[in-house]
């Protein structure tokens, strides 16, 4: 089995972007289950029912998110009827949402997706260990689900290594979001989980994180404050990671950065190594 996770889009033309791609690479591939982090996706801030709708028309299974997917309002029903689009599980309780799901595939494996959300450096949120645990008492690898993915969005790397090596063994892949940046760690622990820092996203990388450069240089330097920037469409960049998944235990046999697009270097896995 293989999955490709995908980081956060920024912006709508990055969505038009994944659209274009998405099934060139799952066919490329062999990808029977694709996960996106869409909060950014709807002008920078947040996602909304009709992208959501459109993102899972084009092969997306689930949609995670982070600290940004309450910034438009009217996700919030949408979100409360829709277990497949998710917020970070260790935000309150007493929001709406799932932050996980167990979704089945076409291949009739059952694949266990978990949103959470780190605490240096971010809005703060409930204990992001406490809550796995809690996920963790319920869900175990090759006894109820054939693999677990987390997406572990937050800022600060040494959170989200331990984060990673707590769960050694025990998960498939966690896989990092929020800074936009795609960081060169990708690798198999020790245990046979897949982790990296930071998947990176998909949008424009012309920019300062997806947003206008000149709009965040006049935030930095001539105007106190924070002035809401809108996303740079003019360079289009995919940046992932496709695992595969060791059929016996559920862990992680191969780990791929994926990054197709404008400006980066580009980094094509050989599809070999996924059949």
């Amino acid at each position: 089995m293989n999955i490709l996770f995908l980081g956060d889009l920024v912006g709508e033309n990055s969505f038009y972007f994944l659209k274009k791609n998405l099934k060139n690479i799952c066919r490329k591939y062999n990808i029977s289950f694709v996960i996106v982090n869409a909060e950014n996706v709807s002008n920078g801030y947040g996602i909304t029912p009709k992208i959501s709708d459109e993102i899972f028309k084009t092969g997306v299974d689930v949609i995670s998110s982070g600290n940004h997917i309450w910034d438009q309002k009217e996700i919030i029903p949408y979100i409360a009827k829709n277990n497949n689009l998710l917020k970070p599980n260790n935000l309150s309780k007493e929001l709406v949402g799932n932050g996980y799901f167990l979704a089945t595939n076409n291949q009739n494996k059952k694949i266990l997706v978990i949103n959470l959300m780190c605490n240096l450096f971010m809005r703060k949120s409930d204990n992001l260990f406490s809550s796995i645990d809690e996920i963790m008492k319920k869900f175990k690898l090759k006894k109820n689900c054939d693999a677990i993915i987390i997406d572990l969005h937050g800022e600060a790397a040494s959170e989200k290594q331990a984060f990673a090596n707590y769960l050694d063994g025990k998960v498939t892949a966690v896989i990092g979001t929020h800074t936009h940046v795609p960081s060169s760690d990708l690798r198999i622990l020790p245990n046979g989980t897949g982790y990296q820092t930071d998947t990176g996203m998909c949008g424009d990388y012309d920019s300062v994180i997806g947003g206008d450069k000149n709009k965040w240089i006049e935030n930095f330097v001539k105007k106190p404050g924070f002035q809401k920037i809108f996303p740079a469409a003019i360079n289009n960049t995919l940046c992932g990671v496709i695992i595969k998944v060791f059929e016996d235990t559920g862990l992680s046999s191969v780990v791929k950065q994926l990054i197709l697009g404008d400006l980066l270097e580009n980094k094509i896995p050989n599809e070999k190594l996924f059949l």
